[in-house]
């Protein structure tokens, strides 16, 4: 029984192997993310991306300020205002406080837009470095350990989208 399973393991063994032998599949990963925070330029891009951030906020504390300001004025002097002074008032610090919204929204996204801005060159960079040692080192798949995706396919590749669509009686 010993000499049976050894013979079986063996068979087993070269099979793989000779598979392996013709695939030549080379896998390796890289972590995206520790690589972009050892880059100088990184450190640019976030001292220009606190810049801008400050400036988002210095609008916004003016804003609440403009705010703060005719509130108070408001709801000191409503006693005096005649009906038409103090709708007028009401009507000006509602518009005041939709505009304060309104600029958090766009401020958030004007700020992601700036970041994905300043990165793109920087990303690009590495991603140019990725596929270059990809391409040097013969490697089929370089997965991203920061975020779990394939950011280079090698040339040998194999893909089995059509297969997998094939199986599932997909056509499109």
């Amino acid at each position: 029984m010993k000499k049976v399973f050894s013979v079986l393991f063996l068979g087993i063994a070269l099979f793989v192997m000779s598979g392996v032998a013709q695939a030549q599949v080379k896998i390796a990963h890289v972590n995206t993310a520790e690589v972009l925070d050892a880059m100088p330029e990184k450190a640019k891009a976030e001292k220009d991306l606190e810049k801008y951030y400050g400036e988002l906020q210095n609008q916004l504390q003016n804003m609440a300020k403009e705010y703060q300001t005719k509130l108070q004025d408001y709801e000191a002097n409503q006693g005096t205002m005649s009906n038409l002074v103090k709708q007028s008032k009401e009507k000006e610090i509602v518009d005041l406080q939709t505009r304060i919204q309104q600029f958090q929204s766009s401020a958030e996204q004007e700020f992601e837009g700036k970041r994905a801005e300043l990165l793109a060159p920087i990303l690009d960079k590495i991603q140019n470095a990725i596929n270059t040692v990809g391409k040097e080192k013969g490697y089929t798949y370089i997965l991203d350990l920061a975020t779990g995706a394939a950011v280079y396919v090698g040339t040998d590749a194999v893909d089995c989208t059509p297969a997998v669509k094939a199986k599932l009686g997909v056509t499109k």
